[in-house]
């Protein structure tokens, strides 16, 4: 972890005078709990790209959302504030998240390292891990084994798929991360 940390700290700022790091990869790869323990290391707020969707249908469609709220405050300086969409009410509610103009700002979540964002970047992470494992960790993640929730994840993988196809989102990443090594993922 200390070579990412020396890696993203050599690197200019690119949005703004904020260092944007990007940590992208299929859901259930590991992507938070490796967000988490960099930001650790690095004291950085994280902003989760789930808590900017706007339900099931929003998976690759909020980058309005995250751009106004989010990034052109930080370009700017100025500190993003948005309200996390509640996944049981299927609204945005609650007490705002505010995020400061840090030195460094991770942006976690599927798409976070899109093509879009990329001349904004200071440094990619790409996590992955074996499809059966990712599964297991959505499921037992969402607490959900229903036919229904079984179906949108069936939904929501393949169009990941697609995306990072299309995107070549790991080609353009800085590191590769196996998220089922022992220590990266949950």
């Amino acid at each position: 972890m200390s070579e990412l940390v020396e890696l993203i700290m050599s690197r200019p700022p690119r949005l703004g005078r904020t260092r944007l790091v990007a940590v992208d990869g299929p859901s259930g790869a590991g992507k938070t709990r490796f967000a988490e323990r960099l930001a650790g290391e690095l004291g950085s707020p994280v902003v989760h790209t789930d808590d900017l969707l706007d339900g099931w249908d929003d998976q690759f469609t909020f980058w309005k959302r995250l751009e106004a709220n989010v990034l052109g405050p930080l370009r700017r300086g100025q500190t993003a504030t948005f309200e996390r969409y509640d996944w049981e009410k299927g609204d945005f509610a609650g007490t705002p998240i505010v995020v400061p103009p840090a030195e460094v700002v991770l942006l976690e979540g599927v798409s976070a390292a899109r093509r879009e964002v990329r001349p904004e970047l200071s440094a990619a992470v790409f996590v992955d891990a074996p499809p059966e494992l990712r599964w297991e960790r959505a499921i037992v993640r969402d607490g959900d084994d229903s036919v229904a929730y079984r179906k949108y994840l069936e939904r929501w993988r393949a169009a990941e798929d697609r995306h990072f196809a299309v995107d070549e989102t790991a080609a353009y990443a800085d590191l590769i991360v196996d998220g089922a090594t022992k220590g990266q993922a949950p």
